[in-house]
């Protein structure tokens, strides 16, 4: 039999042998560099950071002003669980020493997407631990075009800030913006990147002069590669947003009928709608503007100071998937992560082009997600708005946020 003392001593070893494998299940604290690793080898970077709240550790993805926080991390022995609040994505990782490997994946309703991922603590920086001294500054409007050829192309514009090698900034389309891109200037090199749980982003260029950008490529996601080139121009701006999308000559109204996520079925001539501005969202779970458009609905105190007044909201939703149980569950977790008070409606049609169209056939055409529908209380289309460029914009955000509820006021002021 073990004396006493070894007993005790055998005890003292266990415990201190346990705490020690649990203090290395720990991820440390602090800013990460994390790396996304597409087909063509070429790195897709973002930094995030890791806190410990309330005993549990949690992560915080940063693009330029933007902290997304991710709290669902669950460690167990060395491996890490990262779930994303949205987008229906996870990380499925290893511990190995103080870094982490393993991967991003995304489910994509009839299968699933993965790219290789890893990341070192401790690590600030996104791309150049000691940049260059920049050639040029780049703060400033630009006109930029992505793609060319037989492929066509797309007129974007580009708005970048430039705080010595600090670059942060984002582009806008036609149906929204790239969100809060961050990177750096080096030399004569561009760099920018971002990553909030859907789209993974990588541009780069060449810096010509003070005027001119150049060899620019952009790597997206799992393989997408477009070029492109930007001109300063700061009166480059994009098509009005509300003259994009329309209803079919002789059309004033659209109609339909889908169930909420409950299965209980929504129409817009349901006495709830009748006499009210109503805004139809047309959404994707999968859609970072979407969301973004969701989030100014919400807590920006558009819902809250209009819906009191006469302003009813619905979302149609078009997820990856016609399985109602699967898209049942992914905008449940946006309606939860929102906290959204109004319907949610799942149409069974997917994103695929037409099928906007084909679900609403009063549409003549249907440019992409998210689109807006502005009705007024005689349930007549006033507008319609195509994009959504949220935040990241800066002062684009600002303008249409003061448009949006001037138009809302005006049609609130109509009669009957």
């Amino acid at each position: 039999m073990l004396s006493k003392s070894r007993l005790i001593l055998s005890t003292l070893l266990a415990f201190a042998i346990l705490s020690n494998a649990s203090a290395q299940t720990k991820l440390k604290t602090g800013t990460w560099r994390g790396i996304l690793t597409n087909e063509s080898k070429h790195e897709l970077p973002f930094n995030f950071e890791v806190t410990n709240v309330a005993g549990h550790q949690q992560i915080a993805i940063i693009n330029g002003a933007e902290h997304y926080k991710v709290p669902d991390v669950k460690i167990e022995g060395d491996s890490v669980f990262v779930k994303m609040p949205l987008f229906d994505s996870e990380f499925k990782l290893k511990l190995v020493g103080d870094n982490l490997s393993g991967n991003w994946i995304r489910h994509l309703g009839d299968h699933d997407s993965a790219l290789p991922f890893s990341a070192t603590p401790n690590t600030p920086w996104r791309f150049l631990k000691d940049p260059q001294k920049p050639a040029f500054d780049v703060t400033g409007r630009w006109a930029a075009v992505f793609g060319k050829g037989t492929d066509g192309h797309d007129e974007l514009v580009g708005e970048f800030k430039q705080t010595g090698n600090k670059l942060t900034g984002t582009f806008l389309s036609t149906t929204g913006d790239y969100r809060y891109l961050e990177g750096s200037v080096s030399g004569d090199r561009l760099y920018l990147s971002c990553f909030d749980g859907c789209h993974a982003f990588l541009f780069t260029a060449k810096i010509t002069s003070d005027k001119v950008i150049t060899d620019g490529e952009n790597y997206s996601g799992y393989s997408a590669f477009t070029k492109w080139t930007a001109v300063k121009n700061a009166n480059a701006k994009l098509p009005d947003a509300y003259s994009l999308t329309a209803l079919k000559p002789g059309y004033k109204k659209i109609d339909f009928t889908f169930p909420d996520i409950n299965g209980h079925k929504v129409s817009l001539n349901d006495a709830r709608f009748k006499n009210k501005v109503v805004i139809v969202q047309i959404l994707g779970s999968w859609c970072p503007n979407c969301m973004d458009e969701t989030n100014f609905i919400i807590n920006s105190g558009y819902y809250k100071k209009y819906h009191p007044k006469g302003v009813e909201v619905v979302g149609l939703a078009y997820e990856r998937t016609t399985d109602f149980k699967k898209s049942q569950k992914t905008l449940a977790q946006l309606k939860d992560h929102f906290k959204i008070p109004y319907p949610l409606l799942i149409t069974g049609f997917t994103p695929s082009k037409g099928d906007p169209m084909k679900s609403l056939p009063a549409l003549a055409d249907f440019k992409g997600f998210p689109t807006t529908i502005i009705i007024d209380k005689k349930g007549n289309v006033r507008k319609i708005h195509t994009g959504f460029n949220g935040p990241g914009t800066g002062e684009h955000y600002t303008e249409f946020v003061v448009e949006f509820d001037k138009l809302t006021e005006d049609l609130l002021a109509e009669k009957n």
